[in-house]
């Protein structure tokens, strides 16, 4: 993961201070709501339904454990003992007293973190693919082209005042585990020889009006990624609307002046800025790639048992439904990722205690040389875990209650905080979460269904990214009271090309939403083929007899 240098550190203690002196001058009346309020989503501060927020960045979803504890120590002293895990790698603090956030921010700093570019109208934090660096089938590590980028965005005077929040993907495999579909702007790397070429895909997103992001280059140099991001941000400066919230997304100027022309315009800066101080060079690649402390291990030759786990083991039943769901192949031979669900039927869908910190920061020592990961899917990675070691590992994850083998099945689903706690959800998200996951508790149930990508959003904004789950939620509201629309058959772009569920049909009461859910499965149980999946059972058939089924527990 990247390390910071002592100038990194600096800056952040710097920042702390700032914004220590920007609440001083707010709570004076120095400053009004209005002034303040661009200084203290600059740092991440939210004002939510019945408390602040403060959402942390975790640059690509890297953690080390000093990270993880110092997280810790933070919802412990200033916030009701647990953090939240976000769709973007994030982690947020959802009870925090504003008077804290200087001293939060200060002990952030002191282990490389903060909340700069995880909210308001800036270049949000980027993000990667979470198997980065390790999957088998990646062209190469993107996270180094990224961090370029994030260095470089960060303070950047250009993205200082956006149209609108902006959000940039990175992915390095064929296959999108880092939804690079429905971002504003994506690099996808297509060759590494003999030097790093990206297709470039912008105008995703998902909310009111969702878009998959339509491919606007399909070659670009990794020296110019500085170069041609400023000047697709130019272009979007200029035109983007600013006096509509809704209409002020990229995907939405593109559609307004047409995809052709949006091109050209880019292009056109791109020309002019190609050759600037934006150009990239190798010293710059090698230099942040040395800041990465996970690639002297990605690079070394071990010699480990050639088992996959101690024989012992390996005949054990549970060990072995853990091993198939939540542990994965490594481009290390000898090596494995393994995925620590924070899911479970007495828990939000991403929540984790500090106590929970505490533990895992512990047990990444021992087992993963002292790294983490954060998922888009809101789960915790252990990335560096030698295969000769999944047997203690299983059994320290059973003795700490972290063993929940739901990797990619319906429970390891994905949700928004909604209605409990952000002030924009129309409905609540983590009860219809609990219910679903007391319903599907059974892993021998669970298993039966298959890979099933669920997906909870507590309103339009689509945090939970219900649009592109095998089964997606929306909260909608009625009257003041909530209701929830029914999606099926999107895709992230895992496995198979990303694609936008569709609607049922009109939406579903509280009391009706987890039936309907629970029919639309039984009824895939009862009409698939051999081998055949939820998504490919719903593709043969069509979405009609879907809808059917879910409709069937509508009450008068």
């Amino acid at each position: 993961m990247y390390q910071p240098t002592q100038i990194d550190t600096k800056l952040l203690k710097e920042r702390a201070i700032q914004f220590k002196g920007q609440l001083d001058r707010f709570k004076s009346g120095r400053a009004t709501e209005e002034e303040f309020k661009p200084l203290r989503l600059q740092n991440g501060l939210y004002i939510q339904r019945h408390a602040p927020m403060l959402r942390i960045a975790i640059a690509y979803g890297m953690l080390n454990s000093s990270q993880l504890r110092k997280l810790g120590s933070i919802s412990e002293k200033y916030d009701r003992g647990y953090g939240h895990l976000t769709t973007r790698q994030n982690m947020q603090l959802n009870w925090i007293e504003i008077d804290n956030v200087p001293k939060a921010l200060e002990e952030l700093a002191d282990v490389g973190l903060h909340g700069i570019q995880s909210s308001g109208n800036c270049l949000r934090n980027i993000t990667s693919d979470a198997f980065a660096g390790i999957s088998v089938d990646e062209i190469l590590d993107p996270r180094p082209y990224a961090e370029l980028l994030r260095q470089w965005s960060t303070f950047h005077p250009e993205l200082s005042f956006l149209p609108r929040k902006f959000k940039v993907a990175f992915t390095g495999t064929k296959e999108d585990r880092a939804l690079i579909q429905v971002h504003d702007l994506a690099f996808e790397a297509i060759s590494n020889e003999p030097e790093a070429i990206f297709r470039v895909r912008a105008g995703g997103g998902l909310g009111r009006i969702p878009v998959l992001g339509p491919v606007i280059r399909e070659k670009l140099n990794w020296k110019d990624i500085r170069s041609y991001t400023h000047a697709l941000m130019r272009v979007y400066n200029e035109l983007g609307r600013r006096d509509n919230l809704t209409k002020a997304r990229i995907k939405i100027l593109i559609r307004t002046i047409g995809i052709d022309n949006f091109k050209t315009m880019v292009e056109a800066e791109f020309k002019n800025l190609k050759n600037s101080a934006d150009k990239l060079s190798d010293d710059d690649l090698e230099k942040i790639k040395k800041r990465f402390s996970d690639f002297k291990f990605l690079y070394r030759n071990y010699a480990f048992n050639e088992s996959v786990a101690e024989p012992k083991k390996i005949h054990d039943r549970e060990f072995k439904k853990w091993f198939t769901n939540n542990v994965y192949e490594h481009r290390i031979k000898h090596f494995k990722a393994v995925l620590v669900p924070a899911k479970g039927t007495e828990r939000a869908p991403g929540d984790l205690t500090s106590e929970e910190m505490y533990k895992l920061a512990d047990i990444a020592d021992d087992f993963s040389f002292g790294m983490l990961r954060v998922t888009h899917t809101q789960d915790i990675l252990l990335p560096m875990v030698k295969t000769c070691d999944l047997s203690n590992l299983y059994e320290i994850l059973k003795k700490e209650s972290f063993i929940n083998p739901i990797g990619g099945l319906l429970t390891d689903m994905v949700c928004c905080p909604g209605g409990d706690f952000c002030q924009l959800a129309n409905a609540r998200s983590i009860p219809l979460a609990e219910e679903i996951s007391f319903r599907f508790k059974e892993l021998d149930k669970l298993e039966n269904l298959g890979p099933i990508d669920l997906r909870i959003s507590g309103c339009m904004n689509s945090c939970g990214h219900h649009h592109i789950g095998h089964i997606g939620i929306l909260g909608v509201d009625k009257g003041g009271a909530s209701y929830y629309q029914l999606l099926l058959g999107g895709h992230s772009g895992h496995g198979a090309p990303a694609a936008l569920g569709k609607i049922v049909g009109k939406s579903f009461a509280e009391d009706e939403i987890a039936d309907a859910i629970e029919e639309v499965l039984n009824f895939y149980i009862e009409i698939r083929s051999d081998g055949e999946n939820f998504r490919e059972t719903l593709v043969r058939l069509g979405h009609e007899p879907f809808v059917q089924a879910a409709n069937q527990v509508r009450k008068p």
